[in-house]
Formats: C-alpha cells, sequence, structure tokens
C-alpha cells in the first residue's frame, strides 16, 4: 500500500495541472487514469483533436476560395481522409505524451486503472488501495445521452466518433447548435458534407450574446450549414441506407424527418462520476449530478475535494485547469484563488467566437447602466488583407465607472483576442485604460482597441 500526501483521480487538464501543481509544491503526489493516455476527454477525444481537424480543413477551405485572389494558382488539393485521420492522431499523441514527461519530471506517480474511494483517505485501483491525507475528485464528463437514441459511434455518433470516421460523410445531421455541434459540423461542411443542425431552442450558442448569435448563424449558413430551430428530436431510425432523424418543431407541433448518413448528437456534457462511490462515502451531490463543493473546491467529506466538469459551472478545460491550481495551492496551505467572473469561452469555428464576462441581456435583467463600444472587422485593415472581415467586436462598460464588465467577439482569432479583456478585467481596467493603450498596426487587436475607443468619444477607423 503506498502513501501519497495527494491522490487526484482523473488526468485532464484540471487532474494533471492539479497534480503537477501539487507536485511543484512540494506534496507527494499520485494521479490515476483508467485510459491508456493521459490528458482525459480534451486531449484524447476533445478539444485538440478537434481543433486540428479544424486547422486542416481551414487551409482546404483558404485553398479553395482565397489562393487564387492573391495570385497563388493551380488546383485546390484534394483530400486524403486517413492521411488527415493520422495526422490529428499524432497531435494528440504528441500532446499525451507531453503529459506523460511532465509527470516524470515532477515525480509524479501514474496509477494506471479506474479508482474508487472505498473510504475517507483511501483509493482503490485494481486490487490495490493506497493511502492519501487529500483526494482530488477531477473525473470529468460524458456526453449527454438522448431518450430513445441509442449512439454506436459508428452512423449515431458523439464528438468521439465524429473524430474518426471511417469516411467522410455526404449527409450529417447535428443535433444540437452548441460548441461541439457547430465546431465539427464546420468540419465537415469543408469536406463537403451537407450539414444540417437541429436545435430545440429558437438561437444557437445558447449562453451568447444575441447579436454574436445572429451573425454568426448567417456566417454559418453561407459556408453550407442549414439551420432547423425550435426542433425537438424525437428519435432516429437507423433501418435504412441512410439514419432518419424524426423531429417535431414546436411552434406547430408538426412532425419532421431529415435524412442523412451519419447523426452527431451534440446535446451537452453531464458530470462523470460513475463507480468512485460517492454515494456509498455520503459525498454531496445537486439534482444534476454534480459533486457539491464549498469556497475551497472540499466536499463534505473531510479530506475530498473536487474540481472540473464534474463539479458546478462551465464546462471548460481551462476552468478545470484553474480550479487544479487552486486547489493545490490550498493543500500546500496557500490560498487558491479562482475568478469566475473572468473566464473565456471560446467556439474555434471560422470566424472564431469569444466571450468573457456579462453579456447584454444579463445587463439589462440585473437593472445595470452599462454602455456598449462596438467595431467591425470590416474596419480593420489586418482583416481586409487576409479575408478575415467578418464580424465585431463588442465591449460593455459600466456607464458611471467605464469598467469593463464583458467583451464579445466574432471574428479572426477572437480566442485569442479575447484574453486582452481577460487582463484588463482582472485588474479591474476601465474601457479607457484600454483605448489609452498602444496597439501594433497592422494587427486584429487593433480591433480591440477601436471597441474601448466607441465605449468613449468613439473609434478612429468607424
Amino acid at each position: 500500500m503506498a502513501t501519497y500526501d495527494v491522490i487526484v483521480i482523473g488526468s485532464g487538464p484540471g487532474g494533471y495541472v492539479c497534480a503537477i501543481r501539487c507536485a511543484q509544491l512540494g506534496l507527494k503526489t499520485a494521479c490515476v487514469e483508467g485510459r491508456d493516455t493521459l490528458g482525459g476527454t480534451c486531449l484524447n477525444i476533445g478539444c485538440i483533436p478537434s481543433k486540428a481537424l479544424l486547422h486542416a480543413t481551414e487551409q482546404l477551405h483558404e485553398s479553395q476560395t482565397n489562393f487564387s485572389k492573391m495570385g497563388l494558382m493551380g488546383e485546390a488539393p484534394s483530400v486524403d481522409w486517413e492521411k488527415m485521420l493520422a495526422y490529428k492522431d499524432d497531435v494528440v499523441a504528441q500532446n499525451t505524451k507531453g503529459i506523460e514527461f511532465l509527470f516524470k519530471k515532477n515525480k509524479i506517480d501514474w496509477i494506471k486503472g479506474w479508482a474508487s474511494i472505498p473510504a475517507k483517505g483511501q483509493v482503490k485501483v485494481g486490487d490495490e488501495t493506497h493511502e492519501a491525507k487529500s483526494i482530488v475528485i477531477a473525473s470529468g464528463s460524458e456526453p449527454t445521452a438522448l431518450p430513445g437514441i441509442e449512439v454506436d459511434e459508428e452512423r449515431i455518433v458523439t464528438s468521439t466518433g465524429a473524430l474518426a470516421l471511417k469516411k467522410i460523410s455526404q449527409s450529417l445531421a447535428v443535433i444540437g447548435a452548441g460548441v461541439i455541434g457547430l465546431e465539427l459540423g464546420s468540419v465537415y461542411a469543408r469536406l463537403g458534407a451537407k450539414v444540417t443542425v437541429l436545435e430545440y431552442l429558437d438561437h444557437i450558442t445558447p449562453g451568447m450574446d444575441p447579436e454574436v448569435q445572429k451573425q454568426f448563424q448567417k456566417i454559418l449558413a453561407k459556408q453550407g450549414l442549414t439551420f432547423v430551430l425550435g426542433a425537438a428530436v424525437q428519435s432516429v431510425d437507423t433501418g435504412g441506407d441512410t439514419s432518419t432523424v424524426s423531429y417535431k418543431l414546436r411552434k406547430n407541433d408538426s412532425e419532421q424527418t431529415l435524412e442523412a448518413e451519419t447523426v452527431l448528437v451534440s446535446t451537452g456534457r453531464r458530470p462523470f462520476t460513475a463507480g468512485l462511490g460517492t454515494e456509498e462515502l455520503g459525498i454531496a451531490m445537486t439534482e444534476r449530478g454534480q459533486i457539491k463543493v464549498g469556497n475551497h473546491w472540499q466536499t463534505n467529506v473531510d479530506g475530498i475535494y473536487a474540481i472540473g466538469d464534474c463539479i458546478e459551472g462551465p464546462m471548460l478545460a481551462h476552468k478545470a485547469e484553474d480550479e487544479g491550481m487552486a486547489v493545490a495551492e490550498v493543500l500546500a496551505g496557500q490560498h487558491g484563488h479562482v475568478n469566475y467572473e473572468v473566464i473565456p469561452s471560446v467556439i474555434y469555428t471560422h470566424p472564431e467566437v469569444a466571450m468573457v464576462g456579462l453579456t447584454e441581456e444579463q445587463l439589462k435583467k440585473a437593472g445595470r447602466d452599462y454602455k456598449v463600444g462596438k467595431f467591425s472587422f470590416m474596419g480593420n485593415g489586418r482583416a481586409k488583407a487576409n479575408f478575415a472581415a467578418d464580424g465585431f467586436v463588442k465591449i460593455l462598460a459600466d456607464k458611471q465607472t467605464d469598467r469593463i464588465l464583458g467583451a464579445h467577439v466574432i471574428g479572426p482569432m477572437a480566442g485569442d483576442l479575447i484574453h486582452e479583456v481577460c487582463v484588463a478585467m482582472e485588474f479591474g481596467a476601465a474601457a479607457e485604460d484600454l483605448a489609452r493603450t498602444c496597439h501594433a498596426h497592422p494587427t486584429y487587436s487593433e480591433a480591440m482597441r477601436e471597441a474601448a475607443l466607441a465605449c468613449g468619444d468613439g473609434p478612429i477607423h468607424a
């Protein structure tokens, strides 16, 4: 029986970051992982492989649509699907091996297998029981199932199957217009598939700024995605050569069907805590199956903590990472902290969509007095040169104090640009602070400055 200061259950972004930070702070640390590779859903079957396919297909799109405009003549490349998947797998392998190297470098023991917690201070993996002063549950999440729809990861797939189809589908039905559905939908649209997105709500990307939602949908429609909003999916029949999706339109209860070669179920994710023994231990849970935690991520059972997708909050890798570092600092006797007001969200389509802080809807609901600074990428020289002028930046600031309350970006490199506002918000900056900061020319980031200027006397280039 091995004894540790900390055992982390799960090696996803929350778990592996927590383990590394614990080790850096002098705690004897182990991490339990049941997969053959480290990195969890994100590195193995989520964030990283999807970004590889997004990048590859974006390059294909550029060659098909924009190369000739720049005098780059010749036929666009054909797609070798097996080679594209091999590239994706290589990117994943590089990242997972990188985590393995970091574990060895920081002297973290990787306990291979699936964990359960038979008692306080104990973690059982296989036939072995290990002791720890503290246990951190970072078990992540799994795709949410739809009643009556059986996923086989071949014809009816989650993101896992969609990242490894045997051949490129000629038609794809996407159930759910959230991040995963739109990212993978845009991948297959660029590869030539007819993509139809079925969304239960009357808008795409729940939780995003309504103005961004509308423009985003228009842009994706131009890229070939068809949207059916207000669609309540009832069932999927795989009896024929293609699958038949049956759904009802909520506005009139009319019954509709859609034929597709592949059906992607992307209706969200739920905490994965099966087999841990949380119920037997008496660990308090929410109605949605999340582990309840206090201000320092501790559960109601002494010595057991939880972070990431298995607790409340947005299911984002970077949120889990922040919590992982904070918990490690708490366990080392320091003061770990996560600012939940400044956690960005990004959709890695083309163009990207990013947000941080509050939306206009939230500000109106709260009765806040705010002002809006907007700037279109049409006024950005770099964006026009790069055929990336679709979209805009919107900054929301308090009307009296000018303090930045949120930002919403749809446009080139939005996922990187948003962090300028994240840093500003972390330090309580005003829109004027951002507006008075010199930005290099020509860069996409100038659009951020222009939007900040629009919160005051007005932008220069609009």
